[in-house]
């Protein structure tokens, strides 16, 4: 069985620990089996690549790394600040996240 996360993809988060540390970014991928996420422009890391059909020159080329997701947060949409998250049953008898800070609901 897999891990129940507080991250998704498409979430904008703030890195709270590492080299990426106060960097923010909308999560690209998830790997629930790793606990790692893929963070646009956090922790670019160098790729050396042969050329191929996408890159004829070949050479190096930047990309983003995993990056654990202890070493990040959820940003509150009413407060644009770093977050923890909570999962309760709304109205419609339906389980969603919500920010700790400000009791929003994360869509």
């Amino acid at each position: 069985m897999q891990k129940k996360l507080h991250i998704k993809k498409g979430d904008t988060v703030a890195v709270i620990a590492g080299e990426s540390k106060g960097q923010k970014g909308r999560v690209l991928k998830v790997d629930r089996v790793k606990s790692k996420a893929l963070v646009e422009g956090i922790n670019m890391v160098s790729k050396h690549t042969k050329p191929n059909a996408k890159a004829p020159q070949g050479g190096i080329v930047k990309k983003e790394g995993p990056i654990h997701i202890s070493n990040l947060m959820v940003i509150d949409p009413a407060t644009g600040k770093p977050t923890r998250v909570g999962r309760k049953l709304n109205d419609k008898n339906k389980l969603v996240r919500y920010a700790k800070k400000s009791g929003e609901e994360i869509k």
